[in-house]
């Protein structure tokens, strides 16, 4: 029986150290699969919420993050368009605009046009946000504002890793 604790207590502890090496993107202001707080909303202040990574593949020369809301009723709205930024990079704060220079990275533009961040604001009922960091291993051409479907095209053939974090929103 203590041999049998021991190989678990080691299962346990490799299982956390491969897990640790993981492509993961979070939030320090929502949970995986949890509530975005207001302020990062059109019923709040509208800016982009605090971003957090780690585990970024070898070979990772720049990444790209796309937010989007698969539920809008007139189809897939696209919140946010980053491209280029540095694999060094490993956050974004809260309320990152483009002429703070967005951590080295170009903006794309987003379903309003826009190159920019613009915040959750369903119609009505819960929308799911997907967060999605993908890492590349070459820097893309300066396109100018990319939309997403230009970015997911010229991505094609240089993703090197993948990682995705959905939030949720509410409006009644």
């Amino acid at each position: 029986m203590k041999g049998f604790m021991i190989a678990a207590i080691m299962l346990a502890a490799a299982a956390t150290t491969m897990a640790a090496g993981l492509f993961q993107i979070g939030s320090p202001a929502f949970n995986a699969g949890g509530a975005i707080p207001a302020r990062y909303t059109c019923d709040g202040q509208g800016i982009s919420p605090p971003l957090r990574w780690g585990g970024v593949p070898a070979g990772t020369r720049s990444l790209a993050l796309i937010v989007d809301d698969p539920d809008a009723p007139s189809g897939t709205f696209v919140h946010w368009v980053l491209y280029n930024l540095p694999a060094s990079v490993t956050h974004l704060e809260a309320g990152v605009t483009l002429d703070q220079g967005a951590y080295g990275a170009s903006f794309g533009v987003n379903s309003r046009g826009d190159a920019a961040y613009t915040g959750m604001c369903p119609p009505s009922g819960v929308h799911h946000y997907h967060f999605k960091l993908y890492a590349l291993d070459t820097s893309l051409p300066d396109q100018g504002h990319m939309t997403k479907a230009e970015l997911l095209d010229a991505v094609r053939g240089h993703q090197v890793g993948m990682t995705e974090l959905v939030g949720v929103y509410r409006r009644d």
